[in-house]
């Protein structure tokens, strides 16, 4: 995932062995916050998921930070980032930065940091967020199968990235492999983190107790149960921090969560229940302590398309238009969320054009089974999400509509954790439709498009192949500015729709509560707490 969501969607009902989040005060000028197990080790270029997502940008900072309102992005670390022609971009660096032992932040902490990401035998899940830099095919060379072909990839013939320099401790110098105008947008995401010396010379330490140059540094790590980072005095961003720090508290179930916060156990959630948003129960319960916000996030059921039952694009339009996407998102989000009409989310994203479904993300029951009976396909359509994040009820629901509009059985097949969840794509052990949730590593469409549904894209676990798809990205990619490449990934995405390897469902919006305890509390446009600028009230 470049930016996977774990969090949950609806009423937790299924208990599991570990976390459980819950009970007690934090510690003095500390704020709790609801969260998940990350996957991985707290390491920017390997952490694509939420749960560990939250933690390193609490941790790091990148060259570039969005504001909060308008996820307009600004320079952090960055001075000034300049190009004649989008393909190559000079970066100056500002004075005063610092990794949270004391070290300098450099040219070299960037290059050194990405050159390590994009090498392929590291193993790193946002490898290919760095595919546009001059040099890389040469350092992650193709794999001319997939991963799951017989053939083995072709080994690296470099280690470093031909496209990428530090002439200076202040400047970096990037060349493309063409012209990209969304390349400044994207240097805000974490896999841009700069990494410190301590990490390159032993990564074992750093993996147990990460060192980053964000507001908060690290204190702890419970697994299973919590996280602690406390205020880094010498950070030298925009948004000095308020608070002493933030402990993030892992909890199995949302409604778990929720009582906490209710309760006075918690500060601050990021999605509450569907039992807190029925006629805005929230509002009582926490006496308007809380808001429901677009945000750059939307969810989708991916189709193993490695599956010969699945390769026949009529059935996967015919599930699609079986789906009643208003009716869902009415009876069991309580109208919080939307219904999707294409992958890009609608409102999210400034000036890109929404709509690119078109028919196929539209309800129409004779259609669909009309559609399906041509395939032959009997079925049994099996659902695949992870039990840990609370799924069931929409779920159940889009079998009822499967069952009732296309006369197939449908079964809910949930998988006990998300990490085991994560490993059926690695080993594209699915047997059906599989739940889907993306949150937008960066406020720009080409996120929601080219990391899942490029060819080898590190999220495609679909198997997904087009090259007409490809060379529309490409061009896409290409385009003189951000406004029309915009026009391009839209035509791109109307190719999605002809295909349809994933079926979108609904654009989300945050549903966030927080305690009396916490002043100025604002949600970002990834669905995050700022936690930069909350205060705690005096």
């Amino acid at each position: 995932m470049a930016a996977w969501i774990a969090a949950p969607l609806a009423v937790g009902v299924f208990a599991t062995a570990c976390g459980g989040g819950g009970g007690g005060a934090s510690e003095d000028g500390f704020i709790t916050v609801n969260s998940t197990e990350p996957e991985n080790p707290l390491v920017p270029a390997n952490t694509t998921e939420t749960g560990g997502g939250k933690v390193v940008d609490a941790m790091f900072t990148g060259l570039i930070s969005y504001d909060e309102k308008t996820s307009e992005p600004y320079n952090e670390v960055a001075e000034s980032i300049e190009t004649t022609d989008n393909q190559h971009y000079t970066i100056k660096l500002k004075d005063g930065w610092t990794f949270h032992d004391g070290t300098p932040v450099t040219s070299q902490s960037f290059v050194r940091a990405w050159n390590y990401a994009a090498y392929a035998p590291n193993g790193q899940s946002t490898a290919s967020f760095f595919e546009h830099i001059q040099g890389y095919d040469e350092v992650n060379p193709a794999d001319p199968d997939g991963d799951k072909g017989p053939q083995p990839a072709p080994e690296p013939t470099a280690e470093t990235m031909s496209g990428l320099k530090a002439p200076d401790d202040k400047t970096i110098e990037v060349t493309l492999d063409a012209p990209f105008a969304t390349f400044p947008t994207m240097l805000g995401y974490t896999a841009f983190s700069p990494m410190p010396d301590k990490f390159f010379d032993d990564k074992a330490g750093f993996e147990e107790k990460p060192i980053g140059n964000g507001p908060f540094k690290f204190d702890e790590r419970q697994p299973n149960q919590l996280i602690k980072v406390s205020r880094y005095e010498e950070y030298a961003g925009k948004n000095k921090p308020q608070i002493k720090g933030v402990e993030f508290r892992v909890y199995n179930e949302l409604e778990t969560a929720y009582q906490d916060l209710v309760s006075g156990n918690l500060d601050f959630i990021d999605q509450m229940p569907p039992s807190a948003l029925v006629d805005e129960k929230w509002k009582t319960d926490l006496n308007d302590r809380g808001e429901v916000k677009p945000i750059l996030s939307n969810n989708a059921l991916q189709l193993p398309l490695y599956l010969p039952e699945y390769q026949d694009p009529k059935l996967r339009h015919a599930i699609s238009l079986a789906i009643n996407r208003e009716e869902i998102t009415n009876s069991i989000f309580s109208g919080t969320y939307q219904p999707a009409t294409g992958w890009v989310p609608s409102d999210a994203v400034p000036g890109y054009e929404p709509g690119a479904c078109g028919e196929w993300c539209e309800y129409d029951k004779d259609r669909a089974k009309k559609l399906f009976d041509e395939t032959g396909f009997e079925g049994p359509i099996t659902i695949t999400s992870n039990a840990d994040g609370g799924h069931k009820e929409w779920i159940s629901a889009i079998c009822g509509q499967i069952k009732n509009n296309l006369g197939a059985d449908c079964v809910y097949k949930p998988v006990p954790t998300f990490s085991e969840f994560l490993k059926m794509h690695d080993e594209q052990s699915h047997d059906g439709p599989f739940r889907f949730g993306w949150l937008g590593d960066y406020p720009a469409a080409e996120t929601f498009l080219g990391k899942i549904y490029r060819t080898g894209a590190s999220s495609n676990y679909m198997g997904y192949r087009s090259e007409e798809f490809d060379a529309a990205m490409n061009k896409a990619d290409r385009a003189p500015s951000v406004e029309e490449g915009n026009k391009l990934y839209f035509e791109a995405e109307k190719i999605l729709a002809k295909d349809m390897p994933s079926i979108p469902l609904w654009d989300q919006k945050a549903a966030v509560g927080w305690s009396d305890r916490l002043e100025g509390a604002t949600v970002t446009w990834d669905r995050q707490l700022n936690v930069e600028t909350v205060k705690l009230k005096s």
